[in-house]
């Protein structure tokens, strides 16, 4: 309890020293679920809290931006991973109109619109998502723009599978582009270290297509080691979710496919990909109905169906997901 309230005086501190700096948004958000779900059978039901976090964002100068992102709904302090709790925490400087470069604790920059999208946007993850140890790390990047629709971004960040050891590294080449009004893109290569030291690839592919008021995003990730036997197509992440906004209403459906070969392990047993173990078939899939009564910034209600094969779950909820603004200047 005390050092959930030393975390809750230390932003606060920070926010107030950040007034002279042009806080330009300060809001918080929220989401509250009740689920009705079977798992291998069973039934049980939930009414829980699942996020309740605070943002910041603003200017230090013309040219720096800062944003905050502290989630009060997880652990904020953890001896291996103190800023546990805290998302995002960066500093970004333009330094002119090609380049610009951001330092402090942002998302580990692996492509796909599931991973990428806010968690408290996302009603069910991918097996990776769910088992990646974290997101969000310390790291630094560069990005080179070469145009509004165009960057491409090198970062140099804690690993995601360190397990919060800050001698861990993941090394991430991001290209986000939009190559028609329709299609836009989230491209990544990375060398990601595992606790052991171990590097394993991703080659990761997200696609956002927009059609009048429809929306379809499909994602796919590769994973190997550089030694592996099989290289591509062994080790995967198929995604696909739909969106058709009509009027106040989201009608959404989104399913997904993961594997890994039983094969994918080195000779002395140990698994190349520590996240999706070998021998897994993973499918999952779902749909769901959004209801924005007051605009959609402000206050959205879901009702969400999703399942599962690999503990049979069958899992469906109802929510609410709503915003406070306390500043807002932009």
């Amino acid at each position: 309890m005390k050092r959930a309230l030393f975390t809750f005086l230390a932003v606060a501190a920070f926010i107030q020293a950040s007034a002279q700096n042009k806080v330009e948004n300060l809001f918080m958000d929220m989401r509250t679920t009740f689920h009705q779900e079977t798992e291998e059978g069973e039934y049980n039901s939930q009414i829980r809290g699942e996020y309740f976090n605070l943002h910041v964002l603003g200017h230090i100068t013309q040219d720096i931006d800062y944003r905050i992102r502290h989630s009060f709904s997880k652990k904020g302090y953890d001896e291996k991973n103190m800023f546990n709790g805290t998302d995002i925490m960066y500093i970004n400087w333009r330094a002119n109109e090609k380049w610009s470069f951001l330092f402090g604790k942002y998302a580990v920059l692996i492509g796909g619109y599931e991973y990428d999208a806010a968690p408290i946007d996302v009603y069910y993850y991918s097996k990776f998502c769910n088992n990646i140890y974290q997101g969000f790390t310390f790291g630094t990047s560069a990005t080179y723009h070469f145009s509004s629709k165009h960057s491409l971004v090198a970062q140099i960040c804690n690993s995601p599978l360190s397990m919060g050891d800050p001698t861990v590294y993941a090394y991430n080449l991001a290209w986000n582009g939009q190559f028609a009004s329709w299609w836009k893109t989230i491209w990544t290569v990375n060398m990601v270290q595992d606790q052991a030291r171990n590097f394993i690839n991703y080659i990761s592919f997200g696609n956002h297509f927009e059609y009048g008021d429809a929306m379809l995003d499909i994602d796919i990730m590769n994973r190997a080691a550089l030694t592996q036997k099989n290289f591509l197509f062994s080790d995967m992440t198929l995604i696909s979710k739909f969106i058709w906004a009509v009027g106040n209403w989201n009608i959404c459906a989104k399913a997904g496919y993961e594997w890994n070969d039983e094969h994918n392990v080195r000779e002395d047993g140990s698994a190349y990909d520590v996240v999706i173990d070998p021998g897994t078939k993973y499918v999952y899939a779902g749909c769901g109905l959004e209801w924005f009564p007051f605009g959609r910034n402000n206050l959205r209600l879901h009702a969400v169906y999703y399942s599962d094969s690999d503990r049979h779950r069958n899992n469906f909820e109802l929510g609410a997901t709503w915003r406070v603004n306390i500043i807002s200047r932009r």
